[in-house]
């Protein structure tokens, strides 16, 4: 588990005084997707707050890109783990070098696809609705994976189904996200940010 000095805190808590300041960890071509594509700082404070129950609690950010929520979570809860699964494997590197770079040892970046990915090995969820990128028809990431509508179904019926085999207890955050797409086991407990973020918890 990280151990803090307060030499590094010094050193550590500059980079997340402000989300410019984070995102100069990327180069200037991940930083202009920030805006419409990585979680702001404000948010994964409110996130960690709810998904950190108890200590040693695992984590998931569904769709993690370059790990800016993973990277601001560890830092704010550094009790807990962090993991986040990218499909782009570019993304995963940009978010293990600034992981490097802060030190920090309570977060890992997978890369791969979530219907690969055992649900059953984490606590609680992220997500920033990473799959809506299938119906967009500007201010892509990139080129370098498939978009298709099909996709887009295909990956929520999936989430759907691992959400639902999570047992009661399971947490869940939501941001620009449908209602429809979380299972109804799952009770909104809150909303928030114009409830554009919304806390859910498995009660059935």
């Amino acid at each position: 588990m990280y151990q803090a000095t307060s030499t590094y805190s010094n050193v550590i808590d500059k980079w997340f005084r402000t989300d410019a300041q984070l995102d100069k960890l990327y180069p200037e071509s991940i930083q202009l997707l920030a805006k419409r594509h990585w979680t702001p700082l404000q948010i994964t404070q409110l996130v960690s707050q709810f998904l950190v129950t108890h200590p040693g609690v695992n984590i998931l950010d569904i769709g993690s890109g370059v790990g800016k929520f993973c990277l601001a979570g560890a830092y704010y809860k550094r009790h807990a783990s962090f993991y986040g699964i990218e499909q782009r494997k570019d993304l995963v590197t940009h978010a293990e070098h600034a992981r490097d770079v802060l030190g920090l040892q309570n977060v890992h970046f997978i890369h791969g696809n979530i219907t690969d990915l055992d649900f059953l090995q984490y606590d609680h969820f992220y997500f920033f609705n990473s799959f809506y990128e299938n119906l967009m028809d500007k201010d892509l990431i990139d080129d370098n994976v498939t978009y298709s509508t099909y996709l887009f179904n295909y990956y929520h019926k999936q989430l759907y189904k691992k959400l639902n085999a999570m047992p009661i207890g399971t947490r869940v955050a939501t941001f620009h996200c449908l209602d429809n797409k979380i299972p109804p086991g799952y009770q909104e407990v809150d909303a928030q940010v114009q409830t554009l973020l919304k806390f859910w918890i498995k009660i059935l």
